[in-house]
């Protein structure tokens, strides 16, 4: 996205074009006595340079959801109704997603998870209960006039966040909004107004109702951000941290209580910042140092963290079950979190088994786990950091060798259990996985065997023990 630009040096514009689907639309909705508006997103990124003609539009409207229904007949080529409780009707037109939504006040309940909707009277009610004031414009239907009555426009020239309503009147009606506010600092490098960052600090403990799949969903979009470290910083300094992902503010402790080098927590912001933005890998690194807190160990030769890496893997699969994280993205980011110091041993020599282990270990995820394993390298000392950057390039070097030497991607035994029962002529059985591990440590250590050698090999295995069928 660019910066920030009004079309008229810095003035308001009094109207704003409209594409011809929107039009469509507005003049169908019109048509039928209801006022149509396009709001959010769709109007804060045309002023940002982002314009996305494919994305979701967001449109608010005076008709109630079953008049909107029937608005959409014959124009819509799909309906959804999935969120009609809340007001909103989806459509699909042309590939395009619309929803649309009856003018709304959200309040959630003290002590509830789901908002209670209450349909608004007008656009400007609808406006003013909005998240930020940079959503809180909207655009008139089909004319296309521009409505921003608390100066969300020039909130985006500033790069300010603010609420259109006191932040606490915002932050009440959804609590979600709070983390919403890191998530722009982090995707739009905006600035919160103090107001707002005074009153996500007041109000943190209001996130423990929002559900955990909407927290997840909030989190996601934050990390993948090109300002992560900003947004990570500013749910860490309003404790909104502590009441979903409290392992990252605990990381507020100084690896060096001599030296006072550079607190876990700086370190952690600056490993994600160094990630590609990947969601799986940026997890990974927003996580893998969180096993330190608890195995933080002052001794005469500074502060160790023994086995932190296990440590810390257990402790993100927690998190991430916690969050309500798919299995899959759970399995990996434990993944790499377990495996993220394993390099960190390849000074001592690595032998070509050494880094076929560590090809095959790390599977399909090799390259992020590289890619993790550089951003790890943080130290001011230029000295230390090309020695390691040096480690990193010969290790890479060394498996593109032996990747075009030996298919690394299928690495598995010369043999399979079938060739080694009717071979040493057994059943199944404990044995067969005994000499097919025998087999695939000599594959680690030794490289590809023909099969004549592999069926050699394994008779001497057998031999050894006695083994015959």
């Amino acid at each position: 996205m660019g910066e920030p630009r009004s079309p008229n040096e810095g003035e308001t514009p009094s109207f704003i074009e409209v594409e011809p689907v929107l039009r469509e639309l507005g003049e169908r909705f019109r048509a039928g006595g209801h006022e149509l508006y396009l709001v959010g997103g769709a109007v804060r990124d045309r002023f940002l340079g982002g314009d996305h003609p494919d994305g979701e539009v967001d449109l608010a409207t005076s008709a109630r959801p079953d008049e909107t229904i029937r608005l959409l007949k014959g124009w819509a080529d799909q309906k959804y109704m999935q969120g009609v409780r809340y007001g909103t009707v989806g459509a699909r037109k042309g590939g395009r997603t619309f929803e649309i939504t009856t003018f709304r006040e959200e309040v959630y309940p003290h002590d509830q998870r789901k908002p209670v909707v209450t349909f608004g009277k007008d656009v400007l009610a609808d406006l003013s209960r909005r998240d930020f004031t940079i959503n809180a414009m909207a655009v008139r239907l089909p004319e296309g006039e521009f409505l921003d009555p608390h100066g969300g426009l020039k909130a985006l020239a500033a790069k300010v966040l603010d609420t259109p309503l006191v932040p606490e009147v915002a932050f009440s009606d959804d609590p979600l909004r709070m983390l919403r506010a890191a998530r722009f600092v982090s995707t739009l490098r905006f600035t919160p107004a103090p107001r707002v960052v005074d009153a996500m600090t007041r109000m943190a403990d209001r996130l423990d109702i929002v559900s955990p799949e909407r927290i997840q969903e909030e989190l996601n979009r934050l990390l993948v951000g090109e300002h992560v470290g900003r947004g990570l910083e500013l749910i860490c300094e309003t404790s909104l941290a502590e009441r979903f992902l409290p392992e990252l503010p605990a990381l507020r402790l100084e690896q060096d209580p001599v030296h006072k080098h550079k607190d876990v927590l700086r370190h952690t912001f600056a490993v994600v910042e160094r990630c590609h933005p990947d969601l799986v890998l940026r997890l990974a690194a927003l996580l893998h140092d969180i096993g330190k807190p608890a195995t933080r160990r002052v001794t005469e030769g500074g502060v160790q963290f023994h086995h932190h890496e296990v440590v810390g893997a257990r402790m993100a699969e927690e998190r991430l079950r916690a969050l309500r994280y798919p299995n899959d993205v759970i399995h990996d980011v434990r993944k790499l979190v377990e495996m993220h110091l394993r390099f960190h041993t390849y000074g001592m020599g690595w032998t070509d088994g050494a880094v076929r282990r560590y090809v095959r270990d790390a599977g399909p995820l090799l390259d992020r786990l590289n890619q993790l394993t550089r951003a790890d390298c943080t130290t001011a000392n230029q000295f230390r950091a090309r020695q390691l950057e040096a480690a990193q390039d010969e290790l890479e070097e060394r498996i593109a060798r032996l990747a075009e030497d030996e298919n690394l991607e299928a690495l598995r035994p010369p043999l399979d259990g079938n060739a080694v029962m009717e071979h040493l002529g057994i059943g199944p059985g404990p044995v067969v996985g005994e000499a097919l591990a025998y087999l695939m440590e000599l594959r680690m250590e030794r490289g590809p065997a023909s099969e004549e050698e592999a069926y050699r090999l394994l008779d001497a295995w057998a031999r050894e023990r006695g083994i015959t069928g």
